[in-house]
């Protein structure tokens, strides 16, 4: 396992077991220090979005700790949730886009809890909009775009507010090839600015002449880390 200082995310011994007998994930050790990128990468089933879903508080280990941000995850109240999240920009595989809203809404839907002013708010969110590539479409309904749009828009949600961790679950899984390069362009750029990325994939063609670290899970169990 590489040694890292002050790490922004640390699991030790963590296990995730699902009734009856199901072991997703088995004594991960990981360790992955501020404005790193790492790919994640696995078969399907192998507990890839399990183990996203544990550093933002969406699932809970069956036995280990998970530290995010210096904050122990198993200690935090459901009160201090919200602050977790805040740190957290998560993109689904899924987009989880409001349909019937417009772009610009579902972008600014997590920016509005935050408090900004509003022209601080419109500021940020149409730089992001544009900054994903979608400038010219800030007015029209999410189920009104393609699937490759609605991906780039769960992306500019995920990062409107500035997070300093992003957890990216197969987020080109949707995307052509294009699309793609788009998507792992803006990953790099997010990263560059200072974001800790952890961009969970199956598609080896983009890590395999990549310098990032590469976590392997395989049965629940971590490789490479």
């Amino acid at each position: 396992m590489i040694s890292v200082d002050h790490p922004i995310i640390e699991l030790k011994g963590v296990g995730k077991k699902y009734l009856p007998d199901i072991l997703a994930l088995e004594n991960i050790e990981l360790q992955i220090s501020k404005g790193e990128f790492v790919f994640l990468t696995g078969p399907s089933g192998s507990g890839k979005s399990t183990l996203l879903r544990m550093l933002y508080c969406a699932e809970e280990p069956t036995s280990g700790t998970v530290t995010v941000d210096g904050m122990d995850l198993s200690s935090l109240s459901i009160s201090q949730v919200p602050q977790l999240r805040r740190k957290v920009g998560v993109i689904f595989q899924d987009f989880k886009l409001l349909y019937n809203k417009t772009v610009f809404e579902n972008v600014a839907l997590s920016l509005e809890v935050l408090g900004l002013k509003r022209s601080q708010l419109e500021k940020r969110v149409r730089q992001v909009i544009e900054g994903v590539g979608l400038g010219d479409k800030m007015h029209r309904k999410a189920v009104q775009l393609s699937g490759g749009e609605q991906q780039r828009v769960a992306i500019a949600r995920a990062v409107v507010n500035r997070p300093p961790i992003i957890l990216a679950d197969e987020p080109t899984g949707n995307l052509d090839r294009k699309r793609t390069r788009e998507v792992v362009a803006l990953m790099n750029e997010l990263n560059a600015r200072g974001a800790t990325i952890i961009f969970a994939t199956h598609d080896d063609s983009l890590f395999e002449h990549s310098h990032r670290r590469l976590l392997l899970l395989e049965k629940g169990r971590l490789k490479g880390a």
